[in-house]
């Protein structure tokens, strides 16, 4: 198969894997980053009472955000830049829940597995966004 005809292919298999996305649901990095969002909830609720309103609200909002900037991208897919955009500030919450997520655990209200897990689940995110910010040509609506 010669380049072109390679490069087609991956076009239209592309294409194919594009066309199951209907919406930002569909999207793994959402999944994921919903997955992360509900296991930061759950475990934030054994947090003691004086972090109420301080690390449990700001570990749940940061989380939470990563979800909403990617939906939000996602309907920005006419305007690249907005698109970008908002995956750059779904990458910036996953950052900044890994920093809560660091407090957690040097506090001791997170088990060091535990941590290390969600860790690595938002490593994967964030490689997923820089992904999609770094090709949005793959992604915009032309």
């Amino acid at each position: 198969m010669s380049g072109r005809e390679g490069e087609w292919a991956r076009n239209v298999a592309r294409d194919k894997e594009m066309s199951k996305i209907t919406s930002h649901k569909d999207l793994r990095v959402y999944q994921g980053a919903m997955e992360a969002a509900m296991d930061i909830y759950e475990v934030t609720k054994t947090f003691p009472l004086e972090e109420k309103y301080s690390m449990v609200d700001q570990i749940r909002r940061s989380s939470r955000s990563v979800c909403a900037n990617i939906a939000e991208a996602w309907r920005k897919r006419r305007y690249k830049a907005a698109f970008v955009a908002k995956l750059s500030d779904a990458e910036s919450e996953a950052c900044e829940t890994q920093v809560w997520l660091e407090f957690a655990t040097r506090c001791s209200y997170v088990e060091t597995e535990f941590a290390d897990r969600l860790e690595k689940k938002y490593d994967h995110i964030i490689g997923q966004l820089v992904l999609m910010i770094s090709e949005p040509e793959k992604w915009v609506i032309p």
